[in-house]
């Protein structure tokens, strides 16, 4: 009996190791920058780095598992996600050199994050098994999920669950990935951008004020800090995690986790734009190891749709914070971008 080998066909391997070599820089670019940026400063660049770590690590582990287990690897990983979002430890702060662990009420963000990255994931098992009866069990089981959402008080983790289940039942009749690709990626770019406009005050004041109530003022403000650090280090930002030693209102606010909750605007005032870039090059390059990927159509738009909410929740609130999040999000593109494993 002979052992599985890879045997992608040229085209998929020429684009494939691309990517992998764009995703290399991109870390190692990011590494670099946590460190340049923190260097003379009294700033902590350890969250950053640990962050592109658990990318690195959570990629690889997609690749090799989706290679070996394409339908296994994803049920495995929805399955983690649903557990860690309901009794993962969610650390906060650092008081005392102890870690505080988050409570229910702060837990609504990382629980947001994982349950969309989870349904993204049993979707993903579905369009990968043959098996038309598992097929069926798995959506259903995306669809638990996705209410589970709404059950556990995040109504953002549901709306987002829910748009990921509705894009991968329409997956089924895309036939060309590079204008999907393209569509998800402006709507999280268009949420990202609502962000910013909403820090810079830059929308009317009705549109303002209504997004004012559903975010609520104490967030904007944050908002509002970030953009008045980034424009006086335009460049360089402020340091990593010195967000909480520099916002106004962080001092203002008992018990506040001294983030922003919004990675854009965290990364633009404390690594500055080349920061923000950075974040957006490591998007890019994750749909573009999708647009590479030897999977099927539906599997890889499926994992786009789940790391483009991703983004979005990102980009107004403080999933990409928590290590579980940042890993699993590469963990689903890894698996979803892994080459064809043929017995020969």
């Amino acid at each position: 009996m002979t052992s599985p080998t890879l045997v992608p066909c040229p085209v998929e391997q020429r684009e494939s190791n691309a990517a992998d070599v764009a995703g290399v820089l991109v870390l190692g670019a990011c590494a670099a920058w946590a460190l340049i940026t923190a260097a003379g400063r009294d700033a902590r660049p350890e969250g950053l780095l640990l962050a592109v770590l658990a990318v690195a690590a959570g990629y690889a582990t997609g690749r090799i598992a989706g290679s070996l287990l394409p339908v296994g690897a994803h049920v495995g990983a929805a399955a983690l996600g649903v557990l860690l979002a309901l009794f993962g430890p969610v650390p906060t702060r650092m008081v005392a050199g102890s870690i505080q662990f988050a409570g229910p009420e702060g837990r609504s963000g990382v629980t947001a994050a994982l349950l969309t990255l989870a349904v993204g994931a049993a979707c993903c098992a579905a369009w990968a098994t043959p098996v038309n009866a598992v097929r069926v069990v798995l959506r259903l089981a995306a669809a638990g999920i996705v209410v589970l959402a709404l059950v556990l008080g995040t109504p953002v983790g549901f709306a987002a669950g829910l748009a990921v289940l509705l894009w991968s039942l329409a997956a089924g009749r895309v036939r060309r990935r590079l204008p999907a690709l393209a569509a998800l990626s402006l709507a999280a770019a268009a949420v990202t951008g609502v962000t910013l406009a909403v820090a810079a005050d830059a929308l009317p004041r009705p549109v303002t004020a209504a997004l004012q109530g559903q975010l609520t003022e104490h967030r904007t403000e944050l908002w509002e800090d970030a953009l008045h650090l980034l424009r006086e280090k335009p460049l360089t930002g402020t340091g990593p995690d010195t967000f909480r030693e520099l916002s106004p209102t962080t001092h203002q606010a008992a018990g506040a986790d001294g983030k922003p909750h919004s990675a854009p605007l965290q990364l633009a005032a404390e690594q500055g734009l080349v920061g923000l870039l950075l974040l957006a090059a490591a998007y890019v390059w994750l749909m573009a190891a999708l647009r590479a990927s030897p999977r099927q159509t539906p599997v890889v738009l499926t994992a786009a749709a789940a790391l483009s909410a991703l983004a979005a929740l990102s980009a107004i609130g403080n999933a990409l914070s928590f290590t579980q999040v940042t890993a699993g999000a590469a963990l689903l593109a890894g698996t979803a971008a892994a080459r064809r494993s043929v017995h020969l």
